[in-house]
């Protein structure tokens, strides 16, 4: 029964969301908030489970000294700093993001540089996969390759200075080709997800009872 109870829990509650978007009316209507209210309730218990864990893995890390455990230093302070941070600002001011709170120093002066930090890096290896993607190997890539310059070039204020055809150009295959194809893998990750839904309702998919 172990595994059956949260089987059945499952299909009724998929059950009842599927039906409660055709059949807007009382009391099946009202289900769906009230599932989602449940959601938010439980996924707010998942995140300090995860929380908890993950403290716990890297303070096993460092009592360990593993490789690297200086990381696992630097990411436990930086959680509990914040932590406190949070709850200081909280407590002080009433609001965390109210401007002047020692909260939003630590979001504007540590946290958003570090992000910027991050996606700078991302930008180098973005600029290498587009490098080895748009090699002309094939006919594939030869397109890929014409479009991304196309696309780049109608993008950038020197190109309208080049030839003012060129944003036009980069519109027409932003909007014509790119929007096909995006629709394409959009209507196939919808797919996917319905099917996936169904196998998790029909208790065919259990990996997530592991």
């Amino acid at each position: 029964m172990r595994r059956e109870i949260p089987l059945i829990i499952t299909a009724l509650t998929g059950f009842l969301i599927i039906i409660s978007f055709f059949v807007p009316h009382e009391p099946i209507g009202s289900i769906q908030s009230t599932f989602l209210q449940w959601y938010a309730i439980i996924a707010g218990f998942t995140m300090i489970i995860g929380l908890i864990s993950l403290i716990r893995r890297h303070i096993k890390m460092v009592s360990k000294r593993v490789s690297g455990f200086g990381y696992s230093v630097i990411l436990i302070a930086a959680m509990l700093g914040t932590l406190i941070v949070g709850f200081y600002s909280g407590i002080q001011y009433g609001d965390l993001f109210t401007p002047g709170t020692p909260f939003m120093w630590y979001y504007n002066s540590i946290f958003i540089p570090l992000s910027s930090t991050m996606f700078s890096l991302l930008a180098f290896f973005i600029a290498s996969a587009a490098y080895r993607a748009f090699r002309a190997r094939t006919i594939e890539a030869t397109l890929l390759l014409i479009a991304g310059a196309l696309v780049m070039i109608g993008r950038v204020p020197i190109g309208n200075m080049m030839w003012d055809k060129f944003p036009l150009i980069a519109e027409w295959i932003m909007e014509i080709p790119q929007m096909a194809a995006k629709r394409g893998i959009l209507v196939g990750i919808a797919l996917g997800m319905v099917v996936t839904s169904l196998r998790i309702i029909l208790g065919i998919e259990r990996t997530y009872l592991k």
